[in-house]
């Protein structure tokens, strides 16, 4: 009968199912005891396996997972200040907030080719599997390209889409390093230059500013000034490559390399590729010494002498350098990186090709990031003027006297008081409220104990002995 057989190929399928995923997870158990990357993976090898029950934590050695961090109260405070700066900044110049999935397919960072292969072997890939096939995903471990991809999914019909976000990325990184960071990220997409550059500088500088953040340097630089270089020595792309990692790694070799290859430079590579300078008076400076041996450095220059001169025109002179960002090629113009101290607190720039790279209409977009990690560790979070928290004291433990507690917690608060119910007698502060049978007995800071017979009563009372206080 059909019924039957469809109930056989079904119990078929079921069986081989569960087959299957028996083999995978033997596999699996299997594979957790081979060596990798030089090290024997057994089950209880790394903080995340324990099989020892909890016991190594009296050892000193974290429950939490390596490179992994908690964010206890204080941290929460400082970041909810920089998270609400930031929302409020972001909000007054007009962006919207988003935000994507923790997890996204990897091949929208392997196809679009914005991630070298040394940063996709730093991305956490596993297999979604429903059952009979899985697709190879990550752990997002950058803002933009997710954003991209919301952008072409959802908002693609928009000339302009100018939105931010707040998320987690996750990248690996040796020993006790975070592998968990926090970003409040912008992206302005739609054909915005050089206005959206200029924006995107000040919207990030008046972030830092509002939080109160002194000695920030704003550098400015164009990947165009050193494809311009390397074009012109002839190279394969990967040697190209290497090649300018040699140069911001200050390798002798390599800049000697550069000379050799282009003596009619006029003047040494080092200039563009290493030294800084300070605003458009620099640029002009690299335009007469390089342009005549590299005709290319023009439109690169002349972008970036638009951005400078219009911030310079705001008051701010940015300090100016040739090889800024490691991986150019994910950039096609101006590129900005905000430090305070010796500490990279934020960076952007744009990347007009990635919304066509992922299957969108070629639009021009550009952002940035502030790395919300190294900004918790400079920032004091204001002092809040909320007032003294009062404290009230319930008589007993009955239903009744507990409901009366918090009754007059919740009047408290209606009247803009911050208040609490004592929990426990090591919780007790002053300012204090006692109730005794139906009336407040109020116990200032001072020590000195006032009768009410109410609780509008006691809040007089309670107000008048702070401002005497």
């Amino acid at each position: 009968m059909p019924s039957s057989n469809a109930s056989r190929e079904t119990s078929l399928r079921e069986r081989a199912h569960r087959l299957f995923m028996s083999l995978f997870n033997y596999t699996h158990r299997l594979w957790a005891f081979l060596p990798h990357n030089g090290r024997r993976g057994r089950m209880d090898a790394g903080p995340c396996q324990k099989r020892r029950g909890l016991a190594s934590s009296t050892m000193g050695e974290p429950l939490r997972c390596r490179g992994m961090y908690d964010l206890l109260p204080a941290d929460m405070e400082r970041f909810r200040w920089a998270e609400e700066v930031f929302r409020r900044t972001c909000l007054a110049w007009g962006y919207r907030e988003v935000r994507t999935p923790t997890v996204e397919h990897l091949f929208l960072f392997t196809a679009t080719g914005t991630l070298t292969p040394q940063a996709l072997g730093r991305v956490y890939s596993f297999l979604d599997w429903d059952g009979w096939s899985g697709e190879r995903v990550v752990l997002r471990p950058e803002g933009t390209i997710p954003t991209a991809r919301l952008y072409v999914e959802h908002l693609s019909g928009q000339p302009l889409a100018k939105l931010f976000y707040v998320q987690n990325v996750f990248r690996f990184a040796e020993g006790e390093a975070r592998r968990e960071e926090w970003q409040a990220g912008v992206e302005l997409i739609g054909d915005t230059q050089p206005l959206g550059d200029v924006e995107l500088v000040l919207v990030a500088r008046e972030v830092l500013l509002s939080l109160g953040l002194a000695n920030v340097t704003l550098r400015v630089s164009h990947p165009g000034l050193v494809q311009a270089l390397l074009a012109k020595l002839d190279l394969p792309a990967e040697e190209r490559l290497r090649l300018y990692d040699g140069i911001l790694e200050g390798d002798a070799e390599a800049l000697a390399r550069v000379r050799e290859r282009i003596p009619e430079l006029g003047a040494p590579p080092e200039l563009l590729l290493t030294e800084e300078g300070q605003g458009l008076a620099y640029l002009r400076n690299l335009r007469s010494v390089f342009l005549p041996a590299l005709p290319d450095l023009g439109a690169p220059l002349d972008e970036l002498e638009t951005v400078v001169s219009a911030l310079e025109g705001l008051g701010l002179t940015p300090t100016v350098s040739g090889a800024l960002v490691r991986h150019f090629e994910y950039y096609t113009g101006p590129v900005f990186r905000f430090q305070v101290g010796d500490r990279l607190v934020g960076a952007g720039g744009r990347y007009d090709s990635l919304i066509g790279l992922l299957g969108g209409r070629d639009v021009p977009a550009s952002g940035f990031a502030l790395y919300m990690g190294e900004l918790l560790d400079l920032l004091t979070p204001p002092q809040r003027g909320d007032g003294q928290v009062v404290w009230v004291e319930a008589p007993g433990r009955s239903p009744q006297e507990i409901a009366e507690a918090f009754r007059a917690v919740r009047l408290l608060r209606e009247w803009g008081r911050q208040a609490q119910v004592v929990l426990s007698p090591d919780q007790a502060g002053a300012p204090r409220l006692r109730l005794a049978e139906g009336r407040y007995a109020v116990v200032l800071a001072d020590g000195r104990e006032l009768g009410a017979a109410d609780l509008e009563r006691a809040l007089a009372l309670l107000t008048q002995g702070e401002s005497r206080a």
